[in-house]
């Protein structure tokens, strides 16, 4: 019972491994991010994967930010941007044509959708 036990354990961390590594956020995203007055602020990720690590910038109306700390994991992902001081994590799941993601903002959670921006 324990060499099955560890066998199916040992699979699936072999598929979730493989699932993580051909996971391609690489690529320009863009979506809008519409606050809680109605206001929309287009937004467009650059993300870049080198490893389990993201890398690249989300440009706004309010300039271009460096993405600091990005992970890919089994969970999804999640980075965070400095602005004006303020830190605002990001965490999101890639769906392969778009990626859902969660932006934190002063303790208030806003969800918002990306897709290629090839495709805009």
């Amino acid at each position: 019972m324990k060499k099955k036990t560890f066998t199916l354990a040992l699979f699936l961390c072999a598929f979730a491994i493989f699932i993580v590594a051909h996971a391609d956020l690489s690529g320009k995203w863009a979506g809008k991010l519409i606050a809680a007055d109605g206001t929309k602020y287009p937004l467009l990720y650059n993300l870049s994967l080198v490893g389990d690590s993201i890398i690249g910038t989300v440009k706004s109306p309010h300039g271009e930010f460096p993405i600091e700390d990005g992970k890919l994991d089994i969970a999804g992902f999640h980075f965070k941007l400095t602005v004006n001081g303020l830190d605002i994590p990001h965490s999101g799941k890639f769906y392969g044509d778009s990626v859902g993601m969660d932006i934190s903002l002063t303790g208030s959670g806003v969800r918002t959708t990306l897709v290629s921006a090839a495709l805009i």
